[in-house]
């Protein structure tokens, strides 16, 4: 819950708290334009969608892409 209230008040944070630095820093780019702050905040919520589904699949012992990206990022 605490990581879904960040990914749309400071989306470029979660890239970081879940493992992907990179998408982080080109989060933070988007991010410091007004207009790029929604499609960041998008992204963060999708990313942070993406890493919980991929723990729970990992949890349940059905493996899981490694690096838990999904494979298409």
């Amino acid at each position: 819950m605490i990581r879904l209230i960040l990914a749309l008040l400071i989306p470029w944070f979660v890239f970081f708290t879940i493992g992907k630095p990179i998408q982080g820093l080109i989060c933070l780019v988007l991010q410091l334009t007004l207009i790029g702050w929604i499609p960041a905040a998008i992204w963060a919520v999708w990313a942070l969608n993406n890493y919980t589904t991929d723990k729970k699949i990992a949890q349940a012992g059905m493996g899981g892409m490694p690096g838990g990206d999904g494979g298409d990022s």
